[in-house]
């Protein structure tokens, strides 16, 4: 007799959902499109309502609001339709939290074409889309990052900056590497009054950094260092430097090369901070932070989602004394606070 239950069966469900996933991300994007959730968040609740407040037939509407309430971005009452926590807070532009539109980048041509060819990136161990991927100068998707993605990265930024606050309260000079959108500068320059922030990144992505510094009151102390990180002169006597989302892109040997100039770079005493997605040791959980290193195989040369143990060698190669880990609240990344 067979007393394994129902429950424990194999099932094809799986397979299902992971064939279809493509529809979920179709479904999303298109409800950002036509201002979805925002149209719910005024009060149109009814496929008709929405259909006119979004433009679209009834009928493509009501199924796509059934097809986002199955996937739970949305629940529904007696055919009436409300936004959940998590879509209010996220998916509605009445939210300040709003992240829509970092849907411009994650679902970018680059990071699609690269997806879409997944086995040819496993085949060779690395992008097959072009020679260097993302990772190639002045790529004009670290723009679309940089514009697209601050909101995801308002909350990290914001923990990082009260964590420089209360823990190493006297940076006066901090160098941003590959700042992007350059909130984690910004952030930290707003708390602490007399730092003095030099963001580096690619000359067309710092005109976004300058932007966030701009619109933040902080142009006089804020200064820019265009060019490859790999072969400007970083300067002396940093108190902080910010490595955010940056090394995952390289190879081990890349990264401690930079590490090596970052250490340089660093007054006596100075630290890094460094935020990544960084998987437990097993490499497969947690699985948000542990995913990531299937990203970096499709858009990357030989970028990974390296693991605390791994990191901590680098910074170590490089000629820094110690390193620890702490995950950042409400975000799939963590900090690493490395002393030289």
């Amino acid at each position: 007799m067979n007393t394994q239950s129902l429950s424990d069966s194999p099932s094809p469900a799986l397979f299902f959902q992971t064939a279809t996933a493509h529809i979920r991300t179709a479904a999303l994007k298109t409800a950002i499109e036509l201002d979805l959730f925002t149209g719910i968040g005024e009060g149109n609740r009814t496929p008709e309502s929405l259909a006119t407040c979004c433009g679209v037939s009834q009928r493509g509407m009501r199924m796509l609001l059934d097809y986002l309430t199955i996937n739970g971005f949305l629940d529904k009452q007696q055919g009436y339709y409300a936004l959940t926590p998590d879509s209010e807070m996220f998916l509605a532009k009445q939210s300040s939290a709003y992240l829509g539109g970092a849907l411009e980048f994650m679902l970018s041509s680059p990071l699609i074409e690269g997806v879409k060819n997944l086995t040819g990136a496993v085949r060779k161990g690395g992008t097959v889309v072009s020679e260097h991927g993302t990772t190639a100068p002045e790529h004009p998707e670290w723009v679309t990052f940089a514009r697209s993605m601050a909101p995801l990265m308002k909350g990290p930024a914001e923990w990082i900056a009260n964590w420089v606050r209360q823990q190493a309260p006297n940076p006066r000079k901090i160098l941003d590497i590959a700042a992007g959108h350059g909130l984690f500068g910004v952030e930290i320059a707003k708390k602490v009054s007399h730092a003095e922030v030099t963001a580096q990144d690619w000359v067309n992505v710092l005109v976004v950094a300058q932007e966030t510094a701009g619109a933040a009151g902080m142009g006089d102390r804020y200064k820019t260092l265009p060019g490859n990180v790999f072969d400007v002169d970083l300067g002396q006597g940093f108190d902080l430097v910010l490595l955010t989302n940056f090394l995952h892109h390289f190879n081990v040997e890349t990264c401690e090369v930079l590490l090596k100039k970052v250490h340089t770079s660093l007054a006596n005493g100075g630290k890094v901070m460094t935020l990544e997605y960084i998987p437990n040791e097993d490499r497969v959980t947690p699985p948000e932070m542990a995913g990531f290193g299937l990203i970096m195989l499709t858009t990357t040369p030989e970028g990974d989602a390296y693991t605390f143990s791994e990191y901590q060698q680098m910074f170590h190669n490089a000629g820094f004394r110690q390193s620890e880990m702490v995950d950042v609240p409400a975000s799939n990344q963590r900090v690493i606070i490395t002393q030289k």
